[in-house]
This record gives structure tokens, sequence and C-alpha cells, in this order.
């Protein structure tokens, strides 16, 4: 996903499942467990976002309480808002996407719905609350054994890093992503970006007095 940055932050939208409704989620799934929890829900959808075939699409599956087609189509919804450069919508069907994922039991999916989120958050002008998001999908991308989703994440955190100012941390996740990006023979386009993030440190050399010269 390509995001343009602002610099100003928003004011976000949905907020993010708590740490036990995400564990009881994950234990229901791993038990074969109904995923809905019945006293977890969504809040409406905003009316301003319930317009256009996608959105009605996302409403139709969200009616019929199919998990894995009301996500798909929240991840349709995310990508056109970030092709407009509207976050706060992008941001808020990032989290319906995760949301829906996680009760259908798709994990690797909600790790990327988590990724997306803390891409908008950066493309927003918000990389401190992106980390948390980039720090999750790293996680479950870890236990899923998804090394080329983890080493993504693991780059969005680095660009967040680098907004935060932080160029050290961005430079060494960067390198890191490379490196592992190159192994799983990920896209061109995505280990560009890695290195392009890492940047060029220039070389030290010896003077013929043994000195080290820049």
């Amino acid at each position: 996903m390509t995001v343009t940055r602002r610099t100003a932050p928003i004011r976000w939208g949905e907020p993010r499942p708590g740490p036990i409704a995400r564990l009881a989620l994950r234990l229901r799934a791993l038990l074969g467990a109904p995923a809905a929890v019945e006293h977890e829900t969504l809040a409406t959808l905003p009316l301003a976002l319930q317009h256009g075939d996608l959105a009605q699409a996302y409403l139709a599956a969200q009616q019929d309480r199919d998990h894995a087609r009301a996500g798909a189509a929240a991840i349709s919804s995310l990508e056109g808002a970030v092709e407009q450069g509207e976050w706060w919508p992008a941001d808020i069907w990032g989290h319906r996407a995760l949301w829906h994922f996680e009760r259908a039991g798709m994990e690797l999916a909600a790790t990327r719905a988590a990724r997306a989120i803390g891409d908008v958050r950066v493309a927003g002008g918000d990389p401190d609350s992106a980390r948390r998001y980039y720090a999750e999908a790293i996680s479950e991308a870890r236990d899923l054994g998804a090394e080329r989703e983890e080493e993504l994440a693991a780059l969005g955190m680095g660009r967040a890093e680098m907004d935060r100012g932080d160029v050290t941390t961005a430079r060494r996740l960067a390198a890191i992503s490379v490196d592992l990006l190159e192994r799983c023979e990920a896209p061109a386009e995505e280990i560009a970006a890695a290195a392009e993030l890492r940047g060029t440190e220039k070389p030290v050399r010896e003077t013929p007095g043994g000195e080290e010269a820049g």
C-alpha cells in the first residue's frame, strides 16, 4: 500500500479491541468455537461512509455476519480511502477489517490489517500511535512464521521511528528488513524501499599514515 504523508495528526476513528477480547478470540479460534463475542460489537458505521458500492457490500456482509467477506470489503474501502488521502475513513475501515478478520480466525489477514492501520497512522502524521499496530503485526507474524509480513511490519516501524526522529533505530530496522526481505525473495520494490530507509553510510578508509579518514 502506497501512502502520501501529512504532518498534522488527525483525530482517529474506531478504538482498538482490548487485549482480553483479542485473547478470547484467539482461544475460540484455536478451539473451533464460534468466533463472535456476544458482548463486543462494532459501533454503527458513520453515515458519511455508508455510500458507494464497497460500503454497501460491507454492510451486507456485516448483516449476514460473514466476517471474512466483511473484512475483505473493509480492506477494499481502506485502500480506496488511502488513494484519496482520506486518513480518518481509512483508519475506521482498517479497524473494521481487523475486527472481522479476528472473528473469522483469519490471523494472517488480521496481521496485515494491523500493519495497514500503522501505515495509515504514519501517513496521517501520527507515528507514535502507529508503533503499537506495527508491534502487534510483528509479534503476530512471528507467531505465524510469516517472515515477509514480519519484515514489512518492521519496515513500517522503521518509518515510524524515522518520523519520530530516531534515525538510528529506523536504520537498524531497515537493515534487518533488507536482509530478511532478500532472503524470502520479496518483490524488488519492497527491498528497495527498505534499502532507501536504511540509507548509505560513508565508508571509512585508512590513510597511508594509518589514520582513518571519512
